[in-house]
């Protein structure tokens, strides 16, 4: 399943390895979006995984993006992709 990360960490230190973990699982999108393709075992690891370092002054968000709403992803402006089956962008 397609997943739409987005977060907002408060530490400069703790940002830096949220990105770190998102960029092993998926595609950078903005600053702080990623989006992941992946199956229920991958996606609960990468949960596990921010979950270990994320404080409540953080914000992590995932929005899962099912198979129909896949289909209906539309794009503006100059943006290239690379992999039209896995890659989308907002």
């Amino acid at each position: 399943m397609l997943h739409l990360i987005a977060y907002d960490v408060a530490n400069a230190r703790r940002l830096h390895r949220v990105a770190r973990i998102c960029e092993d699982y998926g595609v950078r999108i903005e600053k702080s979006v990623f989006e992941c393709n992946l199956d229920e075992g991958r996606f609960q690891e990468l949960w596990s995984r921010l979950s270990a370092i994320v404080t409540d002054a953080d914000s992590i968000i995932d929005y899962p993006i099912g198979l129909l709403d896949q289909k209906r992803i539309m794009t503006l402006g100059g943006a290239t992709r690379n992999d039209p089956e896995n890659t989308y962008v907002f």
